[in-house]
């Protein structure tokens, strides 16, 4: 059994803030390149009709309501593919996290997707992230997004003497046993369950994960 620690809240806030700026880059990019085809489909009709659209408040109001739902879908089809892809956003990547269920073994696309509108929950559609910073109090690191979809986040690196979830060392290989994988998967845990390790003043204590 190898155990990999709980990712705490700030290694995990700099692999989120590295996410979100690929996502604004990306939404950035496409905005531009949505704006300019508007644009010059506007400037070759009427222009009269044109400005009085682009200064109606109604029409600017839904272009405003455009604009949110187009970011919400784009933010929630990078996190659901990366993590459904292997549990590693290129933020995650580079902070060494990866998320798996609760017991260890990889999420689907199903829970990526789940956990992706979790973070609508946690964010309170993006006003006080208090399902975030609830990750700081929280035993296992799981803020409201991993408890509405059952998954930890964890560190790659090997923690024998940490709190953390133990995963048998058979439903883990390294990248280079694994034929074009590049990000180091969690391999399918194996019907016997993983088991949380946690230090206290006694000494080491262990539990079955429910």
């Amino acid at each position: 059994m190898t155990t990999y620690q709980f990712a705490g809240f700030w290694r995990r806030f700099v692999a989120y803030t590295i996410d979100g700026f690929i996502i604004s880059v990306v939404f950035i990019i496409l905005a531009i390149v949505a704006g300019i085809a508007y644009f010059a489909g506007a400037m070759s009709g009427d222009n009269q009709v044109w400005i009085a659209q682009l200064t109606n408040p109604e029409r600017l109001g839904s272009l405003g309501i455009f604009i949110s739902v187009f970011y919400i879908l784009l933010y929630m089809i990078y996190f659901t593919y990366f993590h459904g892809l292997n549990g590693r956003t290129p933020g995650k990547n580079l902070l060494g996290l990866q998320v798996v269920s609760a017991d260890g073994s990889p999420i689907s696309f199903g829970i990526a997707f789940l956990r992706s509108a979790g973070y609508l929950v946690s964010s309170l559609l993006f006003t006080v992230p208090l399902g975030f910073i609830w990750i700081a109090f929280d035993k296992r690191k799981q803020g409201w997004h991993d408890k509405i979809a059952g998954t930890v986040v964890i560190i790659r690196e090997q923690r024998e003497n940490a709190a953390g979830i133990s995963i048998p060392d058979s439903t883990l290989q390294s990248d280079a046993m694994v034929p074009g994988n590049v990000s180091g998967n969690v391999l399918p845990a194996q019907a016997e369950k993983p088991e949380i390790q946690a230090e206290d003043k006694a000494g080491m204590d262990s539990q079955k994960i429910p």
